[in-house]
């Protein structure tokens, strides 16, 4: 898990990157295609699909050939397996603390 881990939250590590992945999250399952994105983000075509590919690659995006446009949809369920993952120990030393403090 912790290599995949690292794999999605570095596709994430780039200011361009979070703001296409939020544009995608926010339009559901439904997805955008290239040009949707690119006139939501302002983010040129070129550096578009690089960023794209990245979050492919990271299994956070996903990407659907229909007809001759690509629909980009964002991977909930992976992005909420990364928010488990970083979540899921979350306040344990605190526990042992309070214990420890009494």
């Amino acid at each position: 898990m912790w290599e995949k881990a690292a794999a999605g939250f570095s596709a994430m590590g780039s200011e361009a990157r979070l703001q296409v992945l939020k544009t995608l999250v926010r339009a559901g399952q439904d997805g955008l295609s290239v040009g949707e994105i690119q006139s939501r983000t302002g983010i040129a075509p070129s550096t578009l699909a690089h960023h794209l590919r990245f979050l492919a690659a990271g299994g956070v995006v996903e990407q659907e050939k229909v007809g001759r446009t690509t629909i980009n949809r964002a991977c909930f369920d992976e992005l909420k397996t990364l928010a488990q993952f970083i979540l899921s120990e979350c306040c344990a030393d605190q526990q042992g603390k309070a214990a420890n403090d009494g």
